[in-house]
């Protein structure tokens, strides 16, 4: 049970593996960037990370993290085009960076998929959603933190 994402929030972002990640770089400018996403139960919070092999920890968007962890996740699509259906989740939150522990999470949280070693968590602060508790274009929005 979490207590940070109601039911309908979690099954949409259990059957989503993509989302954008937006950090805030250097003097202050926005970066978004397509990342997987994953729903860690253990810690009730949002997992960003990359794949084994890949060099995560010096990616960009973990380095503006690490230096600002004010940070904001976004999951959306259309569940119709007729009629016009969008749904979508908004995390706004702190990022926790680590550099090491990626492979035995991504063994413990997906069972499949391997990540690299470094990665990160995101605390829900405030969670924005729409079409998923209500219609298209109702808005919940609620401070979680």
């Amino acid at each position: 049970m979490s207590n940070t994402f109601t039911e309908a929030e979690l099954a949409y972002l259990e059957s989503q593996p993509l989302g954008r990640l937006a950090t805030v770089g250097p003097g202050g400018r926005p970066h978004v960037a397509p990342v997987g996403v994953f729903y860690d139960p253990e810690a009730d919070a949002i997992v960003v990370a990359g794949h084994a092999g890949t060099d995560f920890g010096a990616s960009r968007k973990f380095r503006d993290a690490l230096a600002h962890p004010e940070v904001a996740y976004v999951v959306d699509d259309l569940a119709s085009t007729d009629p016009w259906t969008p749904r979508g989740i908004e995390v706004r939150g702190t990022a926790e960076t680590f550099a090491e522990g990626g492979e035995a999470l991504g063994a413990r949280i997906t069972g499949v998929m391997p990540f690299a070693p470094a990665w990160l968590r995101i605390r829900a602060r405030r969670v924005l959603a729409w079409g998923l508790d209500g219609g298209a274009f109702e808005l919940s929005a609620r401070n979680v933190a």
